[in-house]
């Protein structure tokens, strides 16, 4: 079900090398970032194309709202920087610069989640996914993997409007299942066919998924996997039919349980009146805190483990 060895990548990686091949292809791509390129790897962006890359230093909100007006020039324009500060920080001009006017900007944003480790609570975006679901115009993309950072950062470019792409800062697998069909936009994709339980993940969370369902089936309990990379717009039928299927739903998220992916389901499975018993794996209510990735994942309970446990308690 999952292979023992996983090649793994910075997701960042993929996103500053897919930046400099569409932007060999198209040049009307602008790369904007704030005093952090090496980080993001937009640094890749700007060795090729130093006309087209601009760094706006520790400046996020200007950085923003000039993407707008680039934008407003014919520009598709990919801003980068920390989940904290693009949608904290930068929430005014990105509400009414960017969504408002429906602007083409491309928001990947990198470190969120709990997995930005030793830097602690104040670089831990957890209500990253919250704060923009709740905007108009927007279309919010949670890579698993490598190949999925390379096609939503691909099909960002060629969709119009704005979008926000979350990468974390650890490494994600190369690719999470060798059989894995190619993206959609707006589409999940079950990842594992089961008939017990149904564990929904996005981010780095299907690796885990992945994996808990594997501890799984073990004790003889076959569990669903599903990826839903898209979370607006969130894949209603693809809800609706695991909320047909199954008695009982794990949503996995690095994100806290309020705004994101499981308020999205759960809207979704309340909207149709739905009977399915849907529990959150995701950081319930606390800030993040300094330490490593593995100990900040057991510490708050997002580990393939805990998300196994859950299912059996669901059972």
């Amino acid at each position: 079900m999952v292979e023992n060895k996983v090649e793994m990548i910075y997701a960042r990686d993929m996103y500053g090398k897919t930046l400099v091949d569409l932007g060999k292809a198209h040049n009307e791509i602008v790369v904007l970032d704030a005093d952090l390129s090496g980080s993001t790897r937009t640094a890749l962006f700007k060795k090729e194309f130093p006309d087209r890359f601009f760094n706006f230093g520790v400046a996020e909100q200007n950085m923003m709202a000039a993407s707008a007006g680039f934008a407003s020039c014919g520009k598709v324009v990919f801003v980068s920087t920390f989940a904290m500060f693009a949608t904290g920080r930068c929430w005014d001009q990105l509400r009414n610069a960017v969504c408002y006017n429906n602007f083409n900007v491309k928001i990947v944003a990198t470190h969120s989640g709990i997995t930005v480790g030793e830097d602690g609570a104040s670089h831990q975006a957890l209500e990253d996914i919250a704060i923009l679901r709740s905007i108009p115009n927007i279309t919010i993309v949670v890579p698993s993997d490598a190949c999925e950072v390379r096609d939503a950062v691909t099909t960002a470019y060629q969709t119009p409007g704005p979008f926000y792409i979350r990468l974390g800062r650890a490494k994600v697998p190369a690719q999470c299942l060798p059989h894995k069909k190619p993206f959609v936009l707006g589409k999940a994709e079950r990842l594992v066919e089961g008939n017990s339980i149904a564990i929904v993940a996005c981010g780095i969370m299907v690796f885990a998924a992945l994996e808990a369902a594997a501890l799984l089936a073990k004790e003889g309990i076959s569990a669903c996997v599903v990826n839903i990379h898209t979370l607006k717009p969130v894949d209603r039928d693809a809800i609706i039919s695991l909320g047909d299927n199954f008695d009982s739903m794990v949503v996995c998220e690095e994100h806290m349980q309020t705004g994101g992916l499981f308020s999205a389901v759960s809207e979704v499975l309340a909207g149709e009146n739905l009977c399915c018993k849907v529990s959150s794996i995701s950081v319930k209510n606390r800030f993040g805190q300094s330490g490593s990735p593995d100990e900040l994942m057991k510490e708050y309970k997002l580990t393939a483990a805990d998300i196994a446990v859950t299912c059996k308690s669901l059972i």
